[in-house]
């Protein structure tokens, strides 16, 4: 895929926090873009240190970290795979407390804040937090023809830019090997890969789905409590997003449980062994699959600490929308269609009206947007994006 933009969607939200606060972490998935965007911002400053924590000779620099940090205190320190060294974290904040100036150290990670407890802990009031996700459209500059190599390669830099289909299905077959076998073990994660490779292919086959701990456990032959422990592990490493209901105060019977996605579309394929377009096109899950890559670029571009919460909403009735956002007093209505002559439910008009929602899009993989009502759009997924993001 040819075009690819230099920068990042957050390289300026990156450069504007290591202008505000001692620490800034930039969290994701494994081979998102991390440290190349992390050495592209770093890249053009004159005093600044990157360490790779899975590197032995970095490591070793780090023998005796107040040290060294404290010959470094001047400099910008990139610490990348910081959850190979958690231990680091009280030393960190210890040197910002002697020295808080902004953009002291960039912190790089593959698991969240909550899985990594000595950040949040220990950095608390002195570190922000960005997450990266693999590419999204809006940073590709692509053609139609592209966008459905997008959907089935998913945005992770070495699946989507592979030169060929087979290549791409070859890295993300070991991607996923190299997560279960290897980055969930560095993470503490003592639980069985086989184990955690059945439970992410049964999230495969929900994906768009209501979540069922208890249907999971029992395929699984184990409790619904620990099928939501090992949902947890995959939630904070960013393979799975769980969504939550949309819970109004109508007097509704309302479905409450989360819908389960793969936050990758790329590694939603590979799982369900899906190799081609042609075979998505034919599979139950090829309207799942669209709904998700929507979803996903959206709340990447519209996150919490934009201010922007997001749910799905759906009643015993039948009404429902498959993404409600809402900030402050704002709230839109997003549903998805992997069509080209898109149509909606009446569901979907009763969801607007149980909400009093005036400002909703139908998202699919149309040429140019039109109105189906007043305030109801048909767009394409960039055109949604343009409208929605800040």
């Amino acid at each position: 895929m040819q075009g690819m933009y230099i920068e990042r969607l957050l390289t300026a939200e990156l450069r504007e926090c290591l202008d505000s606060f001692p620490a800034v972490a930039v969290l994701g998935p494994r081979r998102c873009g991390k440290s190349t965007l992390a050495k592209a911002v770093i890249g053009g400053l004159q005093h600044s240190l990157y360490l790779d924590l899975e590197k032995p000779s970095d490591r070793a620099k780090l023998a005796e970290p107040e040290l060294f940090l404290d010959l470094h205190k001047d400099r910008l320190v990139c610490l990348d795979e910081i959850q190979r060294a958690p231990e680091l974290f009280p030393v960190l904040r210890a040197m910002i407390d002697q020295h808080p100036r902004p953009g002291r150290f960039l912190i790089l990670g593959s698991a969240s804040r909550e899985l990594i407890r000595q950040s949040s802990e220990t950095l608390a009031g002195r570190i922000a937090f960005l997450e990266l996700s693999p590419f999204l459209f809006t940073e590709l500059q692509a053609s139609r023809h592209e966008l459905l190599a997008y959907q089935l390669r998913g945005g992770f830099p070495e699946s989507l830019l592979a030169v060929s289909e087979a290549q791409s299905l070859r890295w993300r077959h070991n991607f996923v090997r190299t997560f279960l076998e290897r980055d969930l073990p560095q993470l503490g994660v003592r639980i069985p890969a086989g184990t955690l490779e059945r439970l992410w292919t049964m999230c495969a086959h929900s994906h768009g789905q209501l979540l069922n701990q208890s249907q999971l456990g029992a395929a699984l032959g184990t409790s619904h409590t620990t099928i939501g422990k090992y949902l947890d592990i995959l939630s904070r490493t960013f393979m799975v997003r769980l969504l939550p209901s949309c819970l109004p105060n109508l007097r509704k019977r309302l479905t409450k449980a989360p819908r389960i996605f793969l936050r990758d579309s790329g590694l939603l394929h590979v799982l369900l062994g899906i190799e081609s377009y042609d075979e998505l096109l034919s599979h139950p899950v090829c309207g799942a699959s669209w709904e998700g890559l929507v979803i996903e670029n959206l709340l990447a571009e519209l996150p919490p600490w934009r201010g922007w919460r997001s749910s799905y909403y759906r009643t015993a009735a039948g009404a429902e929308l498959d993404l409600v956002l809402e900030k402050g007093n704002r709230r839109v209505a997003v549903e998805c269609k992997a069509s080209a002559a898109p149509q909606v439910t009446k569901g979907f008009w009763n969801a607007l009206e149980d909400l009093r929602i005036r400002e909703a899009w139908v998202v699919a993989p149309v040429q140019d947007s039109y109105p189906l009502a007043k305030g109801v759009t048909v767009a394409p997924l960039e055109r949604c994006l343009q409208e929605l993001r800040p």
